[in-house]
């Protein structure tokens, strides 16, 4: 649900000395100009086309959803040499439950928003994927009506997603054909659970090249909540995945 402008805002001060840091909002979300197709076939040719616009070899970081766009990056172009994931969702191992679970969370958070209460319909989607601490740090810290703006793109997002027939990411075929490193991370107070975690181990096993390391005490908004620890981490796989 975030964009560029929001969702790096609290991470990118701990980078911006070290690195050139391009923070990348999706169509119709901050800067980039309004669009009906968000497919995820789109939203990758997106992640490329603009990666490609750089000119030089870039160091990718996705989040999320974000993540699983960033790994599929990583296998369509070259000018990728190194990605990190924040808790890429592997869609292949999410339990009926969990599947149930969020189904119904995306109809309240419609529902919520067709009665105009955009920041209310972003706090409900969270609560599928932050803990009752961080669902507390985020609305203390103005998270939820940062990104109100972008609740009627995410509810258009989220069924040309669902029906799309594009190879997942994270089908293990797919991850086979990543030769770029690759940082994992997650939170160790992350939920779902097992779901991320899960899906994180997953990725590692079926990428040639890659790593993992935790968050301690994050959740699924370390990027936001926990920033310099993330940042951290970041740091020192970006420099040494460069040498």
């Amino acid at each position: 649900m975030g964009d560029g402008e929001t969702v790096w805002e609290q991470l990118l001060p701990s980078l911006t000395d070290q690195f050139t840091c391009y923070a990348m909002s999706m169509r119709s979300r901050g800067l980039s100009g309004e669009s009906s197709d968000h497919s995820p076939e789109r939203l990758v040719e997106d992640i490329t086309s603009f990666v490609e616009s750089v000119g030089e070899p870039v160091r990718l970081m996705g989040w999320s959803a974000g993540g699983i766009y960033a790994l599929a990056t990583a296998e369509t172009t070259d000018a990728v040499s190194a990605v990190a994931a924040y808790e890429p969702p592997a869609v292949e191992l999410m339990s009926e439950d969990d599947a149930g679970r969020m189904m119904a969370t995306i109809t309240r958070m419609a529902t919520v928003a067709e009665e105009g209460r955009m920041a209310d319909a972003v706090r409900t989607w969270f609560e599928f994927v932050a803990t009752d601490d961080e669902l507390a740090e985020a609305s203390s810290v103005g998270l939820f009506e940062a990104l109100a703006p972008n609740v009627l793109v995410q509810l258009r997002e989220f069924p040309q997603v669902f029906e799309s027939e594009w190879a997942s990411p994270t089908d293990p075929s797919e991850l086979a054909n990543i030769s770029v490193p690759v940082l994992l991370l997650h939170g160790t107070q992350t939920i779902p659970d097992p779901w991320f975690i899960d899906s994180v181990c997953h990725v590692d096993e079926h990428v040639a090249d890659s790593r993992m390391r935790e968050i301690t005490g994050a959740g699924h908004l370390g990027p936001i909540l926990e920033p310099e620890a993330v940042a951290d981490e970041l740091e020192r796989f970006f420099e040494e995945s460069a040498g």
